[in-house]
């Protein structure tokens, strides 16, 4: 069973006037096409589609069957036409970018809640991955930017700074380490840890403690900085967060440590393969994430580097 759209527009029309003839004059075909093409259709199926009388043509149970079919094909094809319009039209747009959990936590939310604002036909697709993972999928070109942390190597991807990303770990204000200024993150493999569910930043500390041939003992796993922080001053175990995460809860309860490692303290950067060949919408939320993060040289070039 063939039928192609001209078949499907030709039998709503003969339907909807109960006439073939008029049926094919708004389907802009000659009179003997139009009825070959409706006997090829009642072939096709082995059923009579029209009941024809002296004063037109009337659906069978088969034919209502398939003016139901027919209307819902031929109306999802207009508004797949009319969507894809708009795109052409610049009317609707959708930008694919990547983040680790630093860029989400300390700047992405703003310039996204700014852009959309300001483009409420534009869609953004984002999602966290981990740097290495950004940069990958950037070259690849399954997204068109991402936000990751310089201690990634971008290879030939142009780059633009955001600022800088510190992971400081997080205790309880009655634990020992308390009262360290700083500390290496080889200190803390011994200590049980809150962690986040699942994430960039938590596969960024587990690759860290695999260094060590250690694995990070998360006793709880959790999808909130505020819950971490809560279990972390309640006395459960330690986390490792962003310092911009992390800095909302502190108090009399919970201290943050800077962790010295020197991949604990990183660049922010957006990169991308051209960033002059980006779309409209993907150029503008990169200059968004920019001005947001309070940068504004924003020239693009390869492995540019951020202070």
């Amino acid at each position: 069973m063939r039928f192609d759209l001209t078949d499907l527009r030709l039998f709503v029309a003969v339907a909807e006037t109960g006439s073939i003839s008029r049926g094919a004059g708004l389907a802009h075909m000659a009179l003997a096409s139009a009825s070959e093409r409706i006997s090829g259709m009642e072939r096709m199926l082995g059923v009579p589609l029209l009941e024809r009388g002296r004063r037109g043509v009337t659906p069978t149970a088969a034919g209502r069957t398939l003016l139901q079919h027919a209307r819902a094909v031929t109306g999802q094809i207009e508004q797949m036409r009319g969507d894809l319009r708009a795109f052409s039209e610049g009317l609707r747009g959708a930008v694919r970018m990547l983040s680790n959990t630093a860029g989400l936590v300390e700047i992405v939310p703003a310039a996204l809640r700014a852009f959309l604002a300001a483009h409420p036909a534009v869609d953004v697709d984002l999602e966290e991955r981990t740097s290495a993972e950004i940069v990958l999928a950037v070259a690849e070109k399954r997204a068109e930017f991402g936000v990751f942390a310089g201690s990634s190597d971008p290879g030939p991807l142009q780059t633009r700074p955001l600022g800088t990303d510190r992971l400081v770990a997080i205790a309880a204000a009655t634990h020992p380490l308390a009262g360290r200024g700083s500390i290496d993150f080889a200190e803390l493999l011994d200590e049980g840890f809150v962690g986040m569910a699942s994430g960039a930043l938590h596969d960024h500390l587990a690759a860290q403690a695999a260094r060590y041939g250690r694995r990070l003992a998360c006793r709880v796993r959790l999808r909130s900085f505020e819950a971490i922080a809560r279990l972390v001053e309640a006395g459960v175990g330690l986390a490792i967060l962003p310092e911009a995460a992390a800095a909302p809860h502190l108090g009399a309860g919970l201290a943050a440590i800077r962790l010295s490692d020197s991949w604990a303290h990183r660049s922010l950067l957006i990169c991308a393969v051209d960033f002059d060949r980006l779309t409209t919408h993907a150029r503008t939320l990169v200059a968004e994430l920019q001005r947001q993060a309070g940068v504004r040289d924003e020239a693009a070039g390869p492995r540019a580097t951020a202070s």
